[in-house]
């Protein structure tokens, strides 16, 4: 799996290359990451890569012709063009579905975001797949773009090392229920015990509590998981 970071702001990813699940991927060579500054498809010797908006407004707006270009160069290095993902607000909100889909590709562009936005020329030309973390507002598309590839990741076979590692994870599998509860030593911390359940032994019985467990903390917390076909 190989993902293209398209980004005004490089060195943001350098730290979050270095840790945990995904560079251990990396090392394993599962995974590739390749980053790409926006800035150096620049058109004028200022490295201009934003104007302000036709019409009038606050802010600035990412120009056309650096972000076009950029996608375009970037693609021709492989003889896969990847798959194109432009994180924006205005797109379609991230989920565990359009996780396991972006899953299927074996390589990933991402488009990251500044400032007021894109150019809308930027969408016609390019027609990327549009996604949103949430319903909020970031700086920039960076961050979005690490749950993407944090997302994705998990689903890349041997990244886990136990490929049933995330079959119960929230949101995973067909019910898309959220995750049983889990407990560790101590049994007992503060009155609060371990359920006697699951220091049983039975593996049938313990099954049967995680999975009335999941349905349950689904029905509390995401009701809403439930009601979906």
């Amino acid at each position: 799996m190989r993902f293209d970071v398209l980004t005004l702001f490089p060195e943001t990813f350098q730290g979050y290359l270095d840790q945990s699940l995904l560079k251990r991927a990396i090392d394993l060579g599962l995974v590739e990451v390749q980053l790409h500054d926006i800035r150096d498809w620049a058109r004028d010797k200022h490295k201009s890569v934003d104007d302000r908006p036709f019409g009038g407004g606050p802010g600035m707006v990412l120009k056309v012709e650096p972000v076009v270009d950029c996608v375009e160069a970037v693609r021709r290095r492989e003889a896969n063009p990847g798959h194109l993902v432009m994180l924006t607000p205005q797109g379609r909100r991230l989920d565990q579905p359009a996780v396991q889909r972006l899953a299927e590709h074996r390589r990933i562009l991402l488009l990251c975001g500044r400032y007021e936005g894109f150019d809308e020329r930027i969408r016609v030309i390019l027609g990327p797949e549009e996604i949103s973390i949430g319903d909020f507002v970031l700086s920039g598309g960076e961050v979005a773009a690490m749950v993407v590839i944090d997302a994705v990741v998990r689903l890349v076979p041997g990244v886990l090392g136990d490929e049933e590692s995330n079959a119960d994870d929230s949101f995973s599998g067909e019910r898309r229920l959220l995750e049983f509860a889990q407990y560790t030593r101590p049994r007992v911390y503060r009155g609060l015990e371990v359920p006697e359940i699951l220091l049983s032994g039975n593996h049938q019985e313990i099954a049967r509590w995680r999975e009335e467990n999941r349905i349950e903390r689904t029905r509390q917390r995401r009701a809403d998981l439930l009601e979906r076909p």
